[in-house]
């Protein structure tokens, strides 16, 4: 039992396909190169610069409130964020009683407003990729891993608690 009272089976990762933050930052560079490759920009109105930046600045800053949140909760809990530890605690209070990913959440708003911001088309284009590389590749893997790791503890979160919002 872990310190919460909560069935632990095992100290195995949720082997995802990388770590996520690096997922997004090379969905982030593969969208800027592109821009210079072949060139998309999202500025259909001269001087909208001044709405992307708006607009992208404040789902950032969102983002950095959900990301951040959803990471102190990890902490306080005692759990590792990075997803090659084994997770010593469900968490469900907090953000994470609200989405079961707030930290890919905020990754998630990060990432769009630096591309609003940017004007960045490709970037905006390659959300559709990095959202199902993000489901498949690294949330199904961890719902697998923490339904065998605490069992009906986790599936009763999962019943509450929706993935994303």
């Amino acid at each position: 039992m872990d310190p919460l009272g909560q069935q632990a089976s095992d100290i195995a990762t949720a082997g995802v396909i990388t770590r996520p933050p690096l997922l997004f930052l090379a969905a982030l560079v593969l969208g800027f190169a592109a821009d210079r490759l072949v060139p998309l920009r999202l500025d259909p109105i001269p001087g909208s610069y001044l709405v992307h930046w708006t607009v992208g600045g404040c789902l950032i800053l969102i983002g950095l409130v959900f990301a951040a949140t959803g990471i102190g909760n990890f902490s306080r809990a005692a759990t590792p964020v990075p997803t090659n530890e084994p997770t010593r605690v469900l968490v469900t209070t907090g953000i994470h009683g609200w989405s079961r990913n707030p930290i890919y959440l905020g990754l998630f708003l990060v990432y769009g407003g630096i591309g609003i911001a940017a004007g960045s088309l490709w970037t905006l284009i390659l959300t559709l990729p990095l959202a199902v590389t993000i489901r498949y590749g690294v949330v199904a893997r961890e719902e697998v891993y923490l339904e065998r790791r605490f069992g009906d503890a986790y599936r009763g979160y999962k019943t509450r608690v929706r993935r994303w919002l």
